[in-house]
């Protein structure tokens, strides 16, 4: 089927198949790869390349379209034969009347399948390669069991009968010899495993449509094997079938067939009217083996139709329980009723946005792909956020696939007042509100919208969040790891530049109701615009480092250990001011720490202790966040 000329450049036994997935001389290209066999795998570390896409001459690739149509072919003719075999066992007549002709054409067709099979490329399950050795293919297929079956199950037995003999036998022999044409089921249940992993076909009618298929099959033969039974019966009116129509072997062959059906599908249904029913031994020794396999297939039918209906509604049922055990928890810990309707908002609103955030369809992905979609759908937003305008393409690039995209409900608490700062968050649609509390009282700053960012601001100069923001609508929000934020920047000097830039304009923007809620910021602002005109002045250069900043440096390498000064001993705490300390970059050296104290309490200190009242020595020792008294 696949003629093309071998490349004139040395070619391995053995190739991978995966160019050919994607590239087929014979046959074009493959429209849907989910329809493809999944053993088609390439080995670890296989090299594929232009030599490995074309096949040797006389060669069929077991995944090329036409072979595959082939294939499909065959099942309809399996179809006919499951039906065939044991009517003609039942039926002796058919089998040398008009089905003849049918039964010859079909074996036909099948002959053709077994001469095209020494020509079918396999694949090496060692090695998933493909193996193209004509050699190797032939000897596989000949000494497995499929060979002889394939030939015993082709073989027009009767028609050699009457070649050898010159008579025409209807003898028993011959109707057991047909039902080896069964063999060929073995395709129909390859042909529904591909259907069920072919995403253009819906998997719910596809296995409805092969119980259907396996139920009409058992009734089929059932029908058949029991009519077998009464027509070889010595004695005809003892049998089923004679008890009801003495001379049925005369009558047609469609009124045999209709009577055994109907016993059939009352049997299997355990229907049962008694109209017709077991007489002799025999009959009843194949009925009792009959009912107890009805016992097995109505499990079996029951059981997939049982998981295919629960499959469809399971998300359905996961929600219920999960606002059942919500109420539960609510009502045994008596919650307000305020704070159990959040509960319930936020959980109906994730069940809601499954199909929208597809998270974990995200995380079975590649990272290239989960970044370029994160890209399509956010990058924009990224842009034109204050922090991050005029910031480089490569660095959006990499900071929108550490992103995570929510949805949170109405009224719902996204950052609370005085958590630790985890993280920070660009709103992507919705509306948010900014407000504090004082004294136990709401107090309402200000009002956020699409594109802006909230919690960098105790991200940054990590503090606690100075303001709780909650929704004000459905909002979706993108969210900014602290720690994936940092490892970023720090190699990227010109990037943290620019947002140390932007962020010090934001924070000159803010209002003056916000400010007043952020001292130690308001503090970096007046100490900011301090010594911008001091540099002005005297032209100095920036002495910023030592100074409490988010400054390039901080942002663009490796950021100095923060501590927190105090200008009094750690049992003596002021009554009241200066409480809160102060927050400042370690600097290099012991000196350098007592003339920044002396800069920020008005008094030089010579005594350095921890809160514990141990000594500092060495400020390599030191850790972020520690706290010292300096007296």
């Amino acid at each position: 089927m696949s003629e093309t000329t071998r490349s004139p450049m040395p070619l391995s036994d053995t190739r991978s198949p995966m160019p050919l997935l994607f590239r087929r001389h014979s046959s074009g290209e493959i429209r849907n790869l989910a329809s493809l066999s999944s053993s088609l795998l390439p080995a670890f570390g296989t090299v594929m390349g232009e030599s490995s896409v074309r096949l040797k001459r006389f060669l069929i690739a077991p995944y090329d379209r036409r072979y595959r149509l082939w294939q499909a072919f065959l099942v309809v003719l399996v179809v006919y034969s499951a039906w065939s075999s044991p009517f003609e066992l039942a039926f002796s007549k058919a089998s040398t009347g008009a089905l003849l002709p049918v039964d010859l054409v079909v074996d036909a067709f099948f002959a053709i399948d077994i001469i095209l099979t020494f020509f079918v490329a396999y694949l090496d399950k060692s090695t998933y390669l493909l193996v193209e050795e004509h050699k190797k293919i032939a000897f596989r297929y000949v000494t497995h069991l499929w060979f002889p079956m394939d030939v015993a199950s082709t073989l027009p037995f009767q028609v050699i009968y009457r070649v050898v003999t010159g008579k025409t036998s209807r003898g028993q022999v011959f109707g057991f010899l047909n039902l080896l044409r069964l063999w060929r089921l073995r395709r129909v249940s390859k042909f529904f495993s591909r259907l069920e992993k072919d995403t253009r076909f819906s998997y719910f009618w596809t296995r409805y449509f092969k119980l259907i298929c396996v139920t009409l099959f058992a009734v089929h033969s059932a029908g058949c094997f029991y009519y077998w039974l009464a027509t070889r019966y010595h004695n005809s009116e003892s049998t089923w079938m004679g008890a009801n129509i003495p001379d049925f072997k005369s009558r047609s062959i469609w009124l045999g067939y209709t009577y055994s059906m109907y016993w059939s599908i009352v049997t299997l249904s355990t229907v049962g009217y008694g109209d017709l029913h077991a007489v002799n031994i025999e009959e009843k020794i194949f009925t009792i083996f009959y009912m107890l396999f009805n016992i097995g297939l109505t499990a079996y039918l029951i059981g997939n139709m049982t998981n295919l209906i629960v499959h469809t509604a399971v998300r359905t049922f996961v929600m219920r329980d999960a606002i059942n055990e919500i109420l539960r928890y609510a009502k045994k810990n008596r919650l307000p009723e305020g704070l159990r309707e959040q509960m319930l908002a936020h959980l109906t609103l994730k069940f809601k946005t499954a199909e929208l955030q597809q998270e974990q369809v995200l995380e079975d992905l590649p990272k290239a792909i989960r970044s370029s979609i994160l890209q399509q759908l956010f990058r924009t937003t990224l842009e034109n956020s204050h922090l991050f305008k005029g910031v480089s393409d490569d660095f959006i690039v990499q900071l929108v696939s550490e992103i995570k995209a929510e949805y949170f409900p109405p009224k719902v608490d996204i950052v609370i007042q005085n958590e630790i700062p985890t993280d920070f968050y660009i709103i992507v649609s919705g509306a948010v509100d900014v407000v504090t509390y004082k004294n136990g009282v709401e107090q309402f700053l200000s009002k956020l919208g699409s594109q802006q960012m909230f919690g960098e601001i105790g991200v940054i100069f990590n503090i606690p969040q100075p303001f709780t923001v909650r929704t004000k609508r459905l909002s979706q929000v993108v969210r900014i790891s602290h720690h994936h934020f940092k490892q970023l920047v720090q190699p990227l000097h010109e990037v943290g530049k620019i947002i140390h830039t932007n962020f010090i304009q934001h924070l000159k923007g803010l209002k003056n109701e916000e400010l007043a809620e952020m001292p130690l910021v308001s503090e970096f602002l007046d100490d900011l615009i301090s010594e911008e005109a001091s540099m002005n002045e005297a032209g100095a250069q920036d002495q910023q480092e030592n100074e409490i900043s988010p400054t390039t440096s901080s942002l663009s390498k490796t950021p100095p250990t923060r501590v927190i000064i105090h200008g009094y001993q750690p049992d003596c705490r002021p009554k009241s001011g200066g409480n809160a300390g102060k927050l400042i970059h370690l600097p290099d050296s012991i000196e350098n720490l007592l003339s920044i104290a002396e800069s920020k309490f008005g008094r030089r200190g010579t005594t350095i202790v921890m809160a514990d009242g141990s000594q500092v020595e060495d400020l390599a020792a030191l850790r972020e966040d520690d706290h010292l008294y300096i007296f």
